[in-house]
């Protein structure tokens, strides 16, 4: 591991200040694996770059050897945190494709929460009357194997441009009963800063549009990103809420801890959306693991869902009962504000059922 002040080498407790980094990156400068665009730039995404960092199982050979698979690109800091030994990491489990994706489950649907069908104006969601849920871009910084929205998530073809964002704010602009936005993709958090800045200030500029929300997983994958610069952006457009994606406790790294730090420190309330995943999370001691150390970085546990019945996803779907058996193993053992609410997005677009 390179470190460019052996100082940073411990943190004030003695725990690392750094995460650990796969050995075909070491002879990276600190200054270029800390650069978030350098991060971008070098994901991996193929069986060749993906065997030098991980041990490839068959059935991984197998997913990442389909023509038609949903995208795979991994940033080398969040392959990194994986155990390349370990076939059942759950980070791996996440990004790494299996041949279960092509498995065929019952019920499962394209687009399982009928976004397509309350779309006034392309990437604009209209379900609820006073919020819309805005589709700014269909890119993400690394792709989660179980992503609810695959159907066009990840293809270049099918992303939005600055004529999309301003038909969707023209739209805003005429539909004064909004008053709740959430931007998300994709992932907002990887569009250009200044293309990402002038959504804002359009939001912004609209008199009854109260609260910007943004839905993220960047700062899981991406961490860099979340710089000085960003957050003093953000910090001009309050009042902004970000509602981040952890799934398990491995995923909170130093840098991790930073970069929420630094949202924070800009005023923005930060609030955490996990998904139930089979052999990622799916039992009480890792789920009251994750929302200690989510609360422990001052990231509120908001919902924790039952996995979208969405095509490829089969393999990570839980019965109901066992989110309900995690819930009883959180109440009454941990303190209520670490508690999430255990939520289905009712599939056909009927929303959210506690």
């Amino acid at each position: 591991m390179n470190l460019a002040d052996p100082a940073l080498a411990l943190g004030p407790t003695g725990a690392p200040a750094v995460s650990r980094r796969a050995p075909i990156w070491d002879d990276i400068p600190d200054e270029k694996w800390n650069d978030w665009r350098w991060q971008l730039s070098h994901r991996v995404n193929d069986l060749d770059e993906i065997a030098q960092v991980l041990e490839i199982t068959d059935d991984e050979r197998a997913g990442l050897s389909e023509p038609d698979k949903f995208r795979v690109d991994i940033t080398p800091y969040f392959i990194s945190l994986i155990d390349p030994k370990d076939p059942n990491d759950p980070i791996r489990r996440q990004v790494i494709p299996s041949a279960s994706e092509h498995q065929a489950f019952t019920a499962m649907m394209e687009d399982s929460l009928a976004e397509d069908r309350h779309s006034p104006v392309p990437g604009l969601v209209h379900r609820y009357p006073d919020r819309v849920l805005m589709l700014v871009t269909t890119q993400c910084a690394s792709y989660c194997r179980y992503c609810t929205r695959s159907r066009i998530v990840g293809d270049p073809t099918q992303n939005f441009n600055r004529n999309d964002h301003e038909a969707q704010l023209e739209y805003l602009r005429r539909t004064p009963q909004v008053r709740d936005v959430l931007i998300s993709g994709g992932d907002g958090l990887t569009l250009a800063p200044k293309l990402f800045e002038s959504i804002l200030r359009g939001l912004r500029e609209i008199p009854h549009i109260e609260i910007i929300r943004i839905g993220s997983r960047v700062p899981v994958f991406l961490p860099q990103r979340i710089d000085d610069e960003l957050c003093e952006m953000l910090a001009k457009y309050h009042p902004l809420w970000i509602n981040l994606h952890f799934n398990h406790p491995n995923e909170i790294t130093p840098e991790v801890s930073r970069a929420v730090d630094k949202l924070t420190r800009a005023g923005l309330p930060v609030g955490n959306q996990s998904v139930l995943l089979a052999g990622v999370n799916d039992c009480v001691h890792i789920q009251r693991a994750l929302v200690h150390e989510l609360v422990a970085n001052r990231i509120r546990p908001y919902y924790l869902y039952q996995c979208d019945l969405v095509e490829g996803s089969g393999h990570f779907r839980t019965p109901v009962g066992k989110g309900l058996e995690i819930m009883e193993g959180l109440r009454g053992h941990t303190s209520g504000y670490a508690v999430p609410t255990y939520v289905i997005d009712a599939p056909g677009g009927g929303g959210k059922i506690p």
